[in-house]
C-alpha cells in the first residue's frame, strides 16, 4: 500500500513540474545583453531567425545570420492586466508623454531604476509625464515586490503575454529597456540597459520640445541618439578612471543589462 502511495505522489510531482516547466521553458531563452539606443525604424537587438522551409539551394551547414527587427514608429496598443487584475492598454495614457519600462523582479538593474522612475514622474508632473512599468515575471512575485517597494506608478504584468509585448517593440528578452513616447504615442527612442538620471533628463527635455512643437520629431531622434551616446561614453571613461588598476577587464555598469536566462545563474542576474 505504501508503494502505491509513493507512486501516486511521484506521478503528482511530475505533473506539477511539467505544468510549471511550460512557462519556465519559455522564459529561459538565452539572449545577449545590449546597451544601445534604438530609434523607430532602426534595427533593435538581434534575435534568432524564425525557421523556414529548406530550398534546394540551401546548404545544411550554412549559418543563418540573425534577422533584425525594427522598433515601431508608434506605441503598439498592448493590453495587459495591472496589479489588481484589471485589463489596461497603453492607449489609456494617450495624451501623456510616456515612459514604458520593461523590467522583472529578479533583474538588479531594473530594481535600481525604480526610484529614478518614481522621481521623474513626480518632478515632471507639470509636463504630464506618466510612467508605466511592464513586468515580465510571475504575477505573485510582481505583486509582492510592488507592495514591498511601494511602487507608485502603474504596473502591468505579462507572464507568457509579456514575451509578446516585448516582441511588439521589436525587442528580445533583455532587461531593462525603456521606451519614450510623445503625447501622440510616437516613439522618440528606446533605451536598452539601465536608465541614468542624465540620460533621462536629456531625452525628456527633447520630448518636451517635441510636444510643444518647437522641435521636429526626426531632429529630436537624432539629437537623442548623439546625446545619449556621448553621455554613455563620458560615464564609461569616468568609471574606467575610477576603477582599480588590478580590476579585471569588465563592461562598465552603465552598459549592463540582464537577460531572462540570467535567472538560472547561481548568484542571480549578472550585472557587471
Amino acid at each position: 500500500m505504501r508503494t502505491a502511495h509513493r507512486l501516486a505522489l511521484a506521478f503528482g510531482v511530475i505533473c506539477l513540474g511539467g505544468a510549471a516547466g511550460f512557462f519556465a521553458a519559455r522564459m529561459l531563452r538565452h539572449t545577449g545583453s545590449y546597451a544601445v539606443e534604438n530609434s523607430p525604424g532602426r534595427a533593435a537587438a538581434p534575435r534568432a531567425p524564425a525557421p523556414r522551409a529548406a530550398s534546394p539551394d540551401d546548404s545544411a551547414d550554412e549559418p543563418r545570420p540573425p534577422q533584425p527587427h525594427a522598433v515601431p514608429a508608434t506605441l503598439p496598443d498592448l493590453t495587459l492586466p495591472d496589479l489588481q487584475g484589471s485589463k489596461r492598454s497603453l492607449s489609456d495614457w494617450k495624451g501623456h508623454p510616456l515612459l514604458v519600462n520593461f523590467w522583472a523582479t529578479w533583474c538588479e538593474p531594473c530594481r535600481r531604476e525604480i526610484p529614478l522612475l518614481e522621481r521623474l514622474r513626480h518632478e515632471r508632473a507639470a509636463e504630464g509625464i506618466e510612467v508605466v512599468g511592464i513586468a515580465v515575471d510571475f504575477r505573485d512575485a510582481v505583486q509582492r515586490y510592488a507592495r514591498e517597494m511601494r511602487i507608485d506608478y502603474p504596473v502591468l504584468i505579462g507572464e507568457q503575454d509579456g514575451l509578446s509585448a516585448i516582441s511588439a517593440f521589436g525587442m528580445d528578452t533583455v532587461f531593462p529597456f525603456t521606451i519614450f513616447a510623445d503625447k501622440q504615442g510616437r516613439i522618440l527612442t528606446l533605451k536598452v540597459g539601465e536608465l541614468h538620471q542624465d540620460e533621462a533628463a536629456f531625452i525628456l527635455d527633447r520630448l518636451r520640445e517635441v510636444d510643444a512643437g518647437r522641435l521636429d520629431l526626426g531632429a529630436a531622434r537624432r539629437e537623442v541618439a548623439d546625446g545619449v551616446a556621448n553621455l554613455a561614453a563620458q560615464r564609461a571613461r569616468a568609471e574606467a578612471a575610477a576603477a582599480p588598476r588590478s580590476a579585471p577587464n569588465r563592461p562598465p555598469a552603465s552598459a549592463a543589462g540582464a537577460s531572462i536566462s540570467d535567472r538560472s545563474a547561481p548568484n542571480g542576474p549578472q550585472t557587471h
